[in-house]
């Protein structure tokens, strides 16, 4: 009797821990989140690093967990990517470059068809200083197109779906920025 309490309580355990929030770095991911009327489940989350600095913790939400980065990038479906800064070393100027050369590596070196759009994404990182503790929510809603948040506050609007593939092509594309982050944000 008391081997099968044992085994009921570790089943509901996990159970209810695959449906919790995450915390990573000291940053707590919440389980779900509100894109307008649409209810976001959180897919993965994890840490950029680069060298040995951790940059930020990003997290993936998404309408239905998926563990498919093209189905999630090519998707017309809400789709969020929040990430926390969490180093020091993190400024207005290195993540505006960061991101610059995320879309390179996410657009395999042709950014021209959407320069202006990415000028636009990137004004959102130059517009005011970052500093440690900063969260970017970049949210994608079909027909609207990405809404950029700093800290709660909605700094831009891009639209196209084009957009949002090359946008989110940078953690989840074919040659993502940090494939240990990747991995993280598909859940695996």
């Amino acid at each position: 009797m008391k081997l099968k309490s044992i085994t009921l309580i570790a089943v509901m355990f996990v159970f209810f821990v695959s449906d919790a929030q995450l915390t990573i770095n000291g940053i707590t991911l919440p389980a779900s989140i509100k894109q307008g009327t649409a209810d976001l489940v959180l897919n993965g989350g994890g840490i950029r690093k680069k060298l040995f600095f951790k940059l930020y913790t990003g997290g993936l939400y998404l309408s239905v967990k998926n563990k498919n980065a093209a189905d999630i990038v090519n998707s017309d479906k809400p789709t969020a990517f929040r990430l926390t800064i969490t180093s020091g070393v993190i400024n207005s100027n290195n993540l505006s470059e960061a991101v610059e050369e995320g879309f390179t590596k996410s657009m395999k070196g042709n950014t021209a068809p959407l320069q202006e759009k990415i000028t636009v994404l990137v004004s959102t990182f130059k517009s005011e200083e970052i500093k440690e503790g900063d969260m970017f929510e970049l949210s994608y809603v079909p027909g609207e197109g990405i809404k950029a948040y700093k800290n709660g506050k909605l700094k831009n609007t891009i639209t196209g779906l084009d957009f949002k593939k090359a946008l989110f092509g940078i953690w989840l594309g074919e040659d993502p920025v940090d494939a240990d982050l990747k991995t993280a944000l598909l859940g695996s």
